[in-house]
């Protein structure tokens, strides 16, 4: 890779507004942006046979994507569940896929929201996403990494992935283990072993938010069911997972509680496309369908609760963790317009909103000064979303 890249007359397409920049060039160097400048006032370069001029004529530059809602570890599909109980050295094989993909597609930064446990190269038991997280440090080739460790579940949910809490003391103490363990942030499953019944009060959660915030982290709560996203709400998590069920009064609730949401509106999307692709009963025939597009109809309104409230809204994928694949943010960016939000608003969610959600201020920012995590892609997603298939090259 060249020291200097002068990439010149594109558009820039920030997520900021409705409105393409035009006839822009940018100058990296180092992997850092040295200056944002228009393409017909450019300063000279500077001499030099270590620079490399990309004509990006057509093109729009865009920030590298945040996928809010991530399973680096697991594969997605049809079997996505089944998937997670595979063996640890399968799981790591499917996370090096996983971030090739992801980078390929402009994806720079994945907030992974939980993995199983396993063996790490010391033989300490923890979730394997800390040690993939680690072992990416500094590689330009593979997304940067913000993990929650295992997910911290009422005992009976999902027993052979999570880690399991009885009552409210043990919930507390096993959030703290995964810090202890090195998340970055905490994740606790606020469904549980009874659909459509939240397994902790928000009492019980509190606590917990409390305790990581004290740690100088954050709380991300899995909820799909309307009881399940109260509780949060009302705790004060810091973001809910999912969402799908979020009526008027509980999306104003986050947005004066600061509670953002990481939609996942694609995972119902591609379902439907699982009743032409495969036989498995839950997706197959006119009652499935019915079903699944019932859910995504409540899922579309619970977004547009939340963006009329004035909720943050971050784009994520589900991958692994679901149905998605580890390239296909670009699917929810389009699912978040077919629920309301305009094409800009949907890329903020895909990029710097997401940015926030971390608490990473550089993350799905293009700046003078800060890294060159921008790609280009043929189109104008603020306009277009489908633009965000269409890519062509990363700066990283």
């Amino acid at each position: 890779m060249a020291r200097r890249t002068l990439y010149r007359d594109g558009a820039l397409a920030d997520g900021r507004s409705a409105e393409l920049r035009l006839g822009v060039s940018v100058l990296v160097e180092d992997g850092h942006i040295a200056w944002i400048r228009p393409s017909d006032g450019e300063p000279d370069p500077g001499p030099g046979g270590d620079l490399e001029v990309v004509d990006a004529g057509g093109t729009a530059f865009v920030p590298g994507m945040v996928d809010s809602h991530s399973h680096l570890t697991l594969p997605g599909g049809s079997h996505w569940i089944e998937r997670g109980s595979d063996p640890p050295e399968q799981l790591l094989r499917v996370a090096e896929h996983n971030g090739e993909l992801m980078s390929r597609a402009g994806v720079r930064w994945a907030r992974d929201v939980g993995s199983p446990p396993g063996p790490d190269d010391e033989g300490t038991r923890r979730a394997l996403s800390l040690g993939v997280r680690d072992e990416w440090r500094g590689r330009t080739d593979r997304p940067y990494v913000r993990a929650a460790g295992t997910w911290v579940a009422k005992a009976g949910y999902l027993p052979a992935l999570t880690v399991e809490a009885s009552d409210a003391r043990e919930l507390r103490a096993a959030a703290g283990r995964q810090l202890d363990d090195g998340a970055d942030f905490v994740k606790l499953m606020l469904d549980g072993p009874e659909p459509g019944v939240a397994p902790w009060t928000a009492e019980e959660v509190r606590p917990v938010v409390e305790d990581v915030h004290a740690r100088g982290a954050k709380v991300t709560a899995h909820a799909t069911y309307s009881a399940c996203t109260r509780v949060c709400a009302e705790a004060g998590v810091d973001c809910i997972e999912h969402g799908f069920e979020l009526d008027g009064d509980t999306a104003r609730l986050m947005a004066e509680r600061g509670v953002a949401l990481s939609s996942t509106l694609a995972v119902m999307k591609s379902w439907l496309t699982f009743g032409r692709t495969t036989t498995l009963p839950r997706f197959v025939g006119e009652e499935s369908e019915r079903r699944i597009r019932d859910r995504l109809a409540v899922a579309q309104e619970g977004v547009r609760n939340a963006h009329r409230a004035g909720v943050l809204i971050a784009a994520g994928t589900d991958f692994g963790g679901g149905s998605l694949r580890a390239n296909q943010l670009a699917w929810e960016v389009e699912a978040l317009v077919e629920a309301g939000l305009e094409p800009w608003e949907a890329v903020a969610a895909a990029t710097w909103h997401g940015g926030l959600v971390l608490g990473e201020p550089s993350a799905g920012v293009i700046a003078e000064g800060g890294p060159a995590d921008f790609f280009l892609v043929h189109g104008d997603p603020l306009s277009d979303p489908s633009a965000l298939w269409r890519v062509w090259r990363v700066a990283w």
